[in-house]
């Protein structure tokens, strides 16, 4: 992949974001890694040049409107073109109840915020960049947890699973997902989701069975499809047809 193939990653200082960055620099493209916290965004950035990636600190709060739109405008001085925007920032609040019953709508709000509004907020407005690209590529981090069909699945291994406000900052995430590739598809712009798995991260206290680095590669291989790769799928590993995930 050529140099000047461009990759933004938001919370991309630590975790899956993280990993995506370097497996991006490995391959060749300049990263721009999203980070709500300056301190750290710059530490990470440390690493990854000195691996002899190609990195660089975007200060950014998918949360926040106008911190989204400085962002965008410090990209803009910096680089003219976007080609792949990765929507990885995300939150998981309130424990991890059974009973969405018990859960609290101000917890809810928040998460939705960030998983939901938070990608929403970065698309729209680095849109203009990605339609510089010649085959520009969107990702968004979802999780299997958002999965109607496998949540209403007595076979399905989320069955049991709590995480309701959670699950559906997902659900609306995926449809909004489904919505861009729709729109966006005349102008050639790719759009997908995908399901990282059950990846240790401090999003669930490092209590999942996947490491980062597996994580990122699913990411990774998806944002690296080109202009001919498919559009409006949740996928998981591997990203044949095949392997799309019912919504």
């Amino acid at each position: 992949m050529s140099s000047k193939e461009v990759a933004l990653i938001t919370g991309a200082n630590k975790g899956i974001g993280l990993a995506a960055a370097r497996q991006l620099g490995e391959q060749g493209y300049t990263v721009w890694l999203g980070c709500r916290d300056a301190a750290r965004g710059e530490s990470a950035v440390s690493d990854l040049r000195n691996t002899g990636v190609d990195a660089h600190l975007l200060v950014l709060d998918v949360a926040d409107t106008q911190s989204v739109a400085a962002a965008k405008e410090k990209f803009q001085e910096q680089t003219g073109t976007l080609d792949v925007l990765i929507n990885n920032a995300g939150i998981s609040l309130g424990g991890v109840p059974v009973r969405v019953t018990e859960e609290t709508v101000d917890d809810m709000r928040a998460m939705f915020e960030v998983n939901t509004l938070g990608p929403m907020r970065v698309t729209q407005a680095f849109l203009p960049l990605l339609r510089r690209s010649k085959a520009a590529r969107i990702v968004m981090v979802s999780s299997t947890l958002g999965s109607i069909s496998d949540t209403m699945d007595t076979a399905s291994p989320i069955w049991n699973a709590g995480y309701g406000g959670y699950s559906a900052t997902k659900s609306a995430l995926n449809m909004l997902t489904a919505k861009l590739a729709k729109e966006l598809l005349p102008e050639g712009i790719r759009v997908n989701a995908v399901n990282p798995g059950y990846t240790a991260t401090d999003l669930n206290d490092h209590k999942g069975y996947r490491t980062v680095e597996a994580a990122a590669k699913v990411i990774v291989e998806l944002a690296a499809f080109n202009v001919m790769g498919p559009t409006g799928g949740f996928f998981h590993d591997g990203h044949s047809h095949q392997n799309r995930h019912p919504w």
